[in-house]
């Protein structure tokens, strides 16, 4: 019989002489026979830890480290499916933009390597280190997770669910209350709630079940359960949500109301979507301390936030805030809101459905299947002696009429469009037929909005674009001219791919006499851009200029969101 061929890590060992070839072959029979992984042989052998790295090291050209000044709380395991780390060979170290380190004891297991590559999808750089040490972090990091687990134990007696207490002693049956899926939900949800996620996807696919949240606009995964729990999984979060847990058929609406220690309280919004391979659920996450914030930390210029505020100031006339869906709309409504809410002030607001509830405002949901429409809502706050009414959306002629009517008839009117500008929602109203007149003495003010990556200030870098790009993306001369410095992201431990937390962009536009010329006489969206332009204006592109120029954002993420 031909002997088996040295490879891999034992020829690395015979080639730096720690081994002779013939006690290689030993060896690697007796680790086949045991059916025992070769690292284990070799050091239950006399093959030290400390010479099998060195080894290593020195045949495959890789630097070693000694793991004895690394923190298990600082490493990234999380990120790495729990299956990865089992066979103790593989620890990932750190994360640095879209890369990640990676010790190995055994860096000729290119399978290994490839599963890394594959399941976090990011670029794998690998160090040597020694296979004891590898394992005794391994075990820290297992046991400081067994420990978070208990510490999420004693945090679950102070969360609870609306209805329903987490912290009961009471063992049921159902398989729907088994510990590991209920902990599995909750650590998912106050995960998202830490890492101020705005949404949680929880996707079934065939072979595979994915989870993942939206962290400042852009989703990102999360390790995820056994596909086997993902029916399980689903079923609990249907049932914190108040939905049907025996429907599987059609889409279905829910709320969770999470009860936080002192006294604080999360809404997540529940949404099921049934596909292929079970229901998809999205998870829209309502922190009502977001409706809280101050209009200087939205990210306003100061000529922009006087405009806002001389609008709220009025006593009638409409507002109207207008982008895509995820733009800050809501939040820059809430904003305007907390303005104007006052003792001397009714206010009344119509939702689909009311994201974050306000002590002092009336909320209303509207709700198309009983007949309570946000024309019908609207039709009723008339009737309440209002000051302020704040409808969701805009959607049909019918709500523009009477939103209009009020903000005509000493009311102020706060509402969204979806449209790309301020000068298109103009016509957007023309179009829907709404009179130019109308339109011409009703709307006082139009604010377009997008939400662009915050650079991350730790590891933010000048970014050397060269002067004529930056005149083709819309630069001045004089920008140009005077050496302006423009930074790009590059990621640390503090951030999410060189970028942390969100900021407005704005056109803050007000309907000034002019355009309102130019609405009665039924101008495009063009006429009245170029008469904004003549005002002074900043357009979107030129208002994300601005934040590019003041290095709080990068020109990369700038065409992400304003681009067209």
């Amino acid at each position: 019989m031909t002997p088996p061929a040295i490879t891999g890590l034992l020829q690395a060992l015979v080639k730096t002489a720690v081994i002779e070839p013939d006690r290689a072959l030993e060896l690697l029979e007796k680790s086949r026979t045991t059916k025992e992984p070769l690292l284990q042989t070799l050091m239950a052998n006399g093959v030290s830890a400390i010479k099998i790295a060195r080894a290593a090291s020195q045949n495959y050209g890789l630097p070693q480290i000694d793991l004895d000044s690394f923190d298990t709380s600082d490493l990234p395991i999380t990120i790495v499916p729990a299956k990865l780390l089992e066979n103790g060979n593989a620890l990932p170290l750190r994360k640095r933009g879209r890369r990640l380190t990676v010790a190995m004891a055994d860096p000729s297991d290119l399978g290994i390597l490839e599963n890394f590559r594959f399941s976090t999808n990011l670029t794998i750089d690998v160090v040597v280190a020694e296979a004891t040490k590898i394992a005794r972090l391994l075990e820290e990091a297992a046991n400081n997770a067994m420990a978070g687990m208990a510490d999420l134990d004693d945090d679950l007696a102070n969360i609870q669910i609306e209805g329903e207490n987490f912290a009961t002693d009471e063992k049921s049956d159902d398989p729907l209350q088994d510990d590991i899926v209920v902990k599995f939900v909750t650590k998912v949800l106050t995960d998202a709630i830490r890492r101020k996620a705005s949404d949680i996807h929880i996707e079934p696919y065939e072979k595979q079940f994915r989870i993942r949240v939206r962290i400042d606009g852009i989703l990102t995964e999360v390790p995820p359960p056994p596909r086997q729990l993902a029916d399980r999984i689903v079923s609990r979060i249907k049932v914190m949500s108040r939905m049907d847990i025996s429907e599987r058929r059609i889409p279905q609406d829910g709320r969770i109301k999470l009860k936080l220690s002192a006294g604080r309280s999360i809404d997540f919004r529940v949404n099921s979507c049934p596909t292929l391979f079970g229901e998809k659920m999205v998870l829209r996450i309502l922190d009502p301390t977001s409706a809280q914030l101050g209009i200087d930390s939205l990210g306003y210029e100061e000529d922009q936030k006087q405009l806002y505020l001389k609008a709220l100031n009025r006593p009638y006339g409409m507002i109207l805030i207008t982008g895509p869906t995820g733009s800050g709309k809501t939040v820059s409504l809430y904003t305007g809101l907390n303005v104007l809410n006052t003792m001397d002030r009714n206010i009344s607001t119509a939702e689909d459905p009311a994201e974050i509830v306000v002590p002092g405002i009336n909320q209303v949901n509207v709700n198309a299947k009983v007949g309570l429409t946000f024309a019908t809502a609207l039709r009723a706050f008339l009737r309440q002696d209002p000051d302020v009414i704040m409808v969701g959306e805009i959607r049909d002629l019918e709500t523009a009429e009477i939103a209009i009517k009020a903000a005509q008839t000493g009311h102020l009117v706060l509402s969204t469009l979806h449209t790309n500008d301020a000068p298109q929602t103009l016509t957007r109203l023309m179009n829907m037929g709404v009179p130019g007149y109308n339109i011409a003495s009703s709307v006082n003010l139009i604010i377009a909005q997008r939400l662009a990556r915050r650079l991350c200030n730790a590891c933010k870098k000048v970014d050397h674009i060269p002067d004529e790009e930056l005149l083709r993306e819309g630069f001045s001369p004089i920008d140009v001219q005077s050496g302006l410095k423009i930074f790009k992201a590059v990621g640390c431990d503090q951030c999410t791919n060189g970028y942390r937390g969100r900021m407005g962009i704005y056109q803050v536009m007000p309907v000034s006499e002019e355009m309102g010329r130019i609405i009665m006489r039924g101008g495009n969206a063009l006429e009245l851009a170029e008469q904004a332009t003549k005002e002074g204006i900043n357009d979107l592109r030129q208002s994300g200029i601005r934040k590019v120029k003041a290095g709080l954002t990068s020109l990369e993420e700038l065409n992400r969101v304003t681009k067209d």
